[in-house]
């Protein structure tokens, strides 16, 4: 009785808090009203990227603290099934209450942590998201939604402390230099390498490669005597820098990060109760549909949205007379491959680049089917060096673009992200969102699809690459492009449900996403 006294007191406290690190509403507009004039001055960009940051902000406020026992600790904190039964229905609602406590047991009176609720059934290769209420006041509601029947295991992991989100949030806007990357330049038969970054604090001379009306600039040292074209190739490194404390760098042990926190829990039984009232049929999936939180869930290894159903679609015959626009990094890239080995009549050209990040095309002259995968630009990370002859930003590529009812569309960007200022983010997602707007101006049938991040891999350098600076860069690009009409691919909450934490899921992963696509195209 206390414990639902507690929770109702918590419910009515949830109602007055604004903010939450687990909830930053959104609306998407199916049919919006562009500007007349969709071009934006360099001064309201800064404006817009302000307001975007100060909202981001004051999800992640600071959280100083001088010890590592009052941070909080998933093995002292308590977590509770609210009514509990011995057997639960499909399509009932479980909740848990979790209300968390530091190392010395005491209980914690703010909000903030990054947790992470799933749900799965492994035999039944069955997974969804549960969705978190942050009450910031160091208690949440995790709600899971039964989908399926069967032994349903419950998991809550705490990816992070509130100390550590804080200290992640303050040290991501620090600096830019946790990449180095290296430029190499052209000089007659031999080449001169130098320093190259989004920004570089040096006194030499610096060859500066900017676009002027999207105020985004890349930079390298000029080496003596070449100038700045001769740039052609480029990799990067991790340098040795951290703007975290020594006591904060601890929090991110490989035994600090994803702890359990409903490892004592037994599976629960889900069944078809005789009460269940029949399923709706649902829509097929289309634009403009509400989100939910969870999007869906996985049964038998497929992926069956909440508010829409994924009808079994024919790849080659959705795709023939389309030109499919693949942009952004090696996760959109992996759809790339997909299609090529999925449709066998599909034939490579060689655009006559070299290594793994290549441009690339793939056509089907009898079918009139054209995919193309382009990288995005700078930052662009990896130790393999690559060619830079072409690279050109997102937005530039889109404004090439003539648009019809035929022409789709995909952009998936944020990994080569996240070890830098958020700002560098939201500038391109920007830049992006007022290209795609002049292209629904002057084509409105053209389809565009923003493809989400997928989660990653949880102990690989989580000061650079943690999926907090991914899940921030998640709400951002929702909150950014909710006014345009295109659609979302909520590879976030989907690569969740699959359990996969790699960067590049599996195969089926990557044809339940594209399914979605096949869905809104045909």
């Amino acid at each position: 009785m206390e414990l639902c006294k507690v929770f109702k007191l918590e419910l009515r406290t949830a109602l007055k808090l604004p903010f939450s690190l687990h909830h930053w509403n959104f609306v998407m507009k199916t049919q919006p009203e562009p500007p007349p004039n969709p071009i934006v001055s360099p001064t309201e960009t800064a404006l817009r990227i302000q307001r975007i940051m100060e909202k981001l902000d004051q999800l992640v406020p600071p959280r100083p603290f001088t010890n590592v026992s009052s941070t909080t600790s998933a093995t002292h904190s308590r977590a509770t099934v609210l009514s509990p039964r011995d057997t639960y229905c499909r399509g009932d609602r479980l909740d848990v209450l979790l209300e968390m406590r530091d190392h010395l047991g005491r209980r914690k009176e703010y909000g903030g942590d990054f947790l992470r609720a799933r749900m799965s059934s492994p035999a039944l290769k069955a997974g969804a998201s549960g969705k978190v209420t942050d009450f910031n006041n160091g208690t949440y509601l995790v709600s899971f939604t039964l989908f399926w029947e069967g032994q349903v295991s419950l998991s809550v992991l705490l990816i992070h402390p509130s100390e550590g989100v804080s200290a992640l949030w303050r040290a991501r806007n620090q600096g830019y230099d946790r990449v180095i990357f290296t430029g190499q330049f052209n000089r007659g038969t031999s080449q001169v390498n130098t320093d190259c970054a989004l920004a570089l604090n040096s006194s030499a001379e610096l060859c500066e490669y900017l676009d002027t009306r999207d105020q985004e600039a890349f930079y390298c040292v000029k080496p003596p005597n070449v100038p700045c074209a001769a740039l052609t190739h480029m990799h990067s490194k991790n340098k040795d820098v951290s703007y975290l404390s020594k006591q904060e760098r601890s929090l991110f042990e490989r035994s600090n990060v994803g702890v359990e926190m409903m490892a004592k829990f037994n599976a629960i039984t889900v069944s078809k109760c005789h009460s269940e009232k029949t399923v709706p049929v649902k829509r097929q999936c289309k634009f403009g549909m509400a989100s939910t939180i969870p999007s869906g869930h996985v049964w038998k290894d497929t992926w069956n949205p909440v508010s829409c159903s994924l009808a079994a679609i024919e790849m080659k015959e959705c795709l023939r007379g389309k030109f499919i626009y693949l942009l952004g990094d090696s996760t959109i890239r992996q759809w790339m491959e997909y299609f090529k080995s999925s449709i066998n009549t599909l034939k490579s050209v060689d655009l006559h680049e070299s290594g793994k990040l290549q441009k690339q095309l793939a056509v089907d002259l009898n079918e009139n089917i054209n995919i193309q995968w382009q990288r995005h630009s700078y930052p662009l990370i990896g130790s393999l060096t690559y060619s830079v002859k072409e690279i050109e930003y997102i937005a530039q590529v889109i404004d090439r673009i003539g648009g019809e009812k035929n022409t789709i569309i995909v952009i998936s960007l944020g990994q080569h992200f996240r070890p830098f200022p958020i700002d560098v983010f939201i500038r391109r997602a920007l830049n992006i969102h007022d290209a795609v707007q002049r292209l629904l101006l002057r084509s409105p049938e053209t389809v565009v699809i923003i493809k989400a991040e997928n989660i990653r891999e949880m102990n690989v350098d989580v000061e650079r690459f943690s999926d907090f600076h991914g899940y921030i860069q998640y709400l951002a690009l929702k909150d950014i492009f909710q006014d345009l009409n295109v659609g979302i691919i909520d590879a976030w909450d989907i690569t969740i449900a699959y359990g996969t934490n790699n960067v590049h899921p599996p195969q089926s992963v990557v044809r339940n996403q594209i399914n979605i696509l096949l869905n809104f195209i045909c």
